[in-house]
């Protein structure tokens, strides 16, 4: 009985060290531009709503989706400029402050692009986000 007992045991140990994790979905880059006359990103917004006692930030992370990496962490009355949005999803770019004209994305780009910096740049849940201008 116990050689049976032990057998099951490494068996399942077995199959638990095969087992696979799933790999976190591939970013999805920030797109900013496509029109000769328009700004790359179009509106600007500010981190808005984060609930008092939670935990204070609104996660930045690598594509439209909780499944995505974190990668930073926006507070409160942060400004972002808005670039595309997949359902609920904001891609965003912004600034270490709230000087977003140095982000290079409030004038137009003719060619659509994934943004490249000088400021960062993600995905953010759109709940936390109200739109300011644009």
């Amino acid at each position: 009985m116990k050689s049976s007992k032990s057998a099951l045991i490494a068996l399942a140990l077995a199959l638990c060290a095969n087992a696979t994790v799933a790999a976190p979905p591939r970013a999805v880059p920030v797109m900013v531009g496509g029109n000769e006359v328009l700004d790359a990103c179009g509106s600007q917004g500010r981190v808005h709503g984060l609930k008092t006692g939670g935990d204070g930030f609104l996660a930045v992370r690598d594509g439209p989706g909780a499944a995505y990496a974190m990668t930073d962490k926006l507070g409160e009355d942060r400004w972002v400029m808005m670039c595309d949005q997949r359902g609920e999803w904001i891609a965003v770019v912004y600034g270490e402050d709230s000087r977003l004209g140095r982000c290079g994305v409030g004038s137009p780009i003719a060619k659509l692009q994934p943004y490249r910096g000088p400021c960062k740049s993600g995905w953010v849940h759109g709940r936390w986000i109200e739109l300011m201008a644009g």
